[in-house]
């Protein structure tokens, strides 16, 4: 059964092809229903964050690296302790997610709390970054497994770009709140906080508990042979090792937000709005690139969309203007709508249904472990040689892991 999604037939009890002309399945848009509300709560801190960390309290690209590469390595122990608990039982996909989602809510009042000492802060970020890591290989599984596996592209893209409208309204609403409370943090996370509420009471009452029917219609599998299928399986270490390299190389929208503030020289009042440019070329793009996936397969436009990464960096090395500002932003954008939904489109049909949670937890923890080490990387040698010095490293970093993944990424597997 491993490869029936490569080879277009799927189990009976498997949801019925989402063809050109039928819609996404219901839990798809549920789940990013619950995604928008919820990006908006935590977009909200994030394009205050940096600013907040660095300008506010003072802290030195280095200690910021380190602190966001940690906080976002610290979703990947979680990933796969969430994973396996949503692959238990078959049912508690739903369940484990909304733990997740409600962590990260809470931890709102933790930054509010935390009135400015970094132990509290820190603290905070770390049970925001735990709560993502909990609820994303849930979600991403449900998705998944609510969809035929020739249309998962069109799925994850549908999701992605409701996903990202919420992290494009977001930093909008951020600006406002800041704006109407003369730069109040601290309203700005109290909106966040009873807006993260609201995407836990959408989850509650709109998502159903789909993918546990699909899984247990599948038929019960041996924990071991379970393992072996998914985590054993070459095709799928192949994609994780190619994802893990990449993501070495990335350095983090943060640093590219703050280099780009500084080069445009912006007052602190305009800089949650950088996300915008990046946010809506991602939202207007997710579910075409989606669509190109499942038609030409998947491993070409997530390597295309690094190459639009690369070209990124390559312009932030030029002097800075508002035309590379801006072309830095699309370039961003292209990238996620390129290789987020798509890189779990290209692991899903890989998997097998009982061990499809656990076994994109296993990626996406790849992926945070290797980007905690290229945040970290980026920030020490910003630190030690400058800005522009950095940023050409990074560069030959990301090109060299191109090169590799391009050799490494299956073709046609499972696409």
């Amino acid at each position: 059964m491993m490869y029936l999604a490569t080879t277009g037939r799927r189990p009976d009890a498997s949801p019925r092809p989402a063809g050109p002309g039928r819609r996404v399945p219901g839990t798809v848009i549920a789940l990013g229903a619950v995604s928008l509300v919820t990006d908006v709560s935590s977009e909200m801190v994030t394009a205050v964050l940096p600013l907040y960390l660095v300008l506010g309290l003072g802290l030195s690209p280095l200690q910021f690296g380190f602190l966001d590469g940690l906080f976002n390595g610290a979703t990947a122990v979680v990933r796969l302790l969430g994973g396996r608990l949503a692959d238990r039982g078959g049912g508690r996909h739903r369940t484990v997610a909304g733990v997740g989602y409600l962590l990260s809510a809470l931890s709102r009042l933790g930054l509010l709390l935390a009135g400015g000492a970094a132990g509290g802060i820190a603290a905070a970020l770390a049970a925001d970054r735990l709560g993502k890591g909990v609820r994303t290989a849930p979600r991403d599984a449900m998705i998944s497994l609510s969809a035929p596996p020739e249309a998962l592209g069109r799925a994850f893209g549908v999701h992605r770009a409701m996903d990202t409208t919420g992290a494009l309204l977001g930093p909008l609403v951020a600006f406002v709140v800041l704006w109407a409370t003369a730069d109040a943090y601290d309203a700005v996370f109290v909106v966040s906080f009873a807006t993260g509420l609201f995407g836990v009471l959408v989850l509650v009452l709109f998502v159903p508990a789909g993918p546990a029917v699909a899984v247990a219609a599948a038929g019960p599998r041996p924990a071991g042979r379970r393992r072996s299928r998914a985590l054993g399986d070459p095709v799928f270490r192949r994609i994780v090792t190619a994802a893990a390299l990449l993501g070495a190389a990335t350095i983090g929208d943060s640093f590219l937000y703050l280099l780009l503030q500084r080069g445009l020289d912006l007052p602190p009042l305009l800089f949650p709005l950088l996300p915008l440019g990046a946010a809506a070329c991602y939202l207007l793009l997710a579910v075409p690139a989606g669509r190109i996936a499942d038609r030409t397969g998947r491993r070409t436009p997530f390597l295309c969309g690094h190459g639009a990464l690369l070209a990124a960096y390559l312009t932030m090395t030029a002097p800075p203007g508002w035309p590379a500002a801006v072309l830095v932003l699309v370039l961003l954008g292209v990238f996620y709508a390129a290789t987020d939904g798509v890189l779990m489109a290209l692991a899903g049909p890989v998997l097998p249904p009982d061990g499809r949670a656990g076994g994109l937890a296993v990626l996406q923890t790849g992926q945070a472990l290797a980007r905690l080490v290229g945040a970290a990387g980026f920030g020490a040698a910003w630190t030690w040689w400058g800005p522009r010095p950095a940023l050409t490293v990074a560069a030959l970093a990301l090109a060299a892991a191109l090169a590799a993944a391009w050799r490494i990424l299956p073709e046609g597997e499972a696409s």
